[in-house]
């Protein structure tokens, strides 16, 4: 079936975060947490998997923090929800598996650089809208 639990969308919003504020420096976890209201032991589990797929890396001690392993142009949303929540629409059937499908091109064809563009143009859009 098609099942994204709330990691997913957890992730993929510190992700976004990661990208925005990142520079050179590693970006805390408590930071990413804060602002993007996310608890921090749920993140650091999810950061976990994340790192150990490659797509971030971490650095211990007081300037430590996380960066991305790999630009976030080449992270796809797909490979982010299925390494957290397991293949998308793996046992779907009949209109299901046309559900899953295309949530799966549609996630695969979205990059965590394409969410932080998406996000800025809607932050921006809302200003003019008071």
């Amino acid at each position: 079936m098609i099942s994204i639990t709330s990691k997913s969308p957890y992730a993929v919003a510190a992700l976004a975060e990661l990208g925005r504020v990142a520079g050179d420096d590693p970006v805390p976890i408590g930071e990413l947490a804060r602002r993007r209201d996310v608890p921090v032991q749920f993140l650091e589990q999810l950061f976990a998997v994340l790192r150990r797929a490659g797509i971030l890396t971490s650095q211990r001690g007081v300037k430590g923090g996380y960066r991305f392993g790999r630009a976030p142009a080449e992270v796809s949303v797909l490979e982010v929800v299925e390494l957290l929540d397991g293949p998308v629409g793996s046992q779907a059937e009949g209109v299901f598996a046309d559900a899953a499908g295309a949530a799966r091109e549609v996630l695969s064809h979205t990059t965590i650089a394409d969410v932080i563009e998406r996000e800025a143009r809607e932050a921006g859009t809302s200003m003019y809208h008071i």
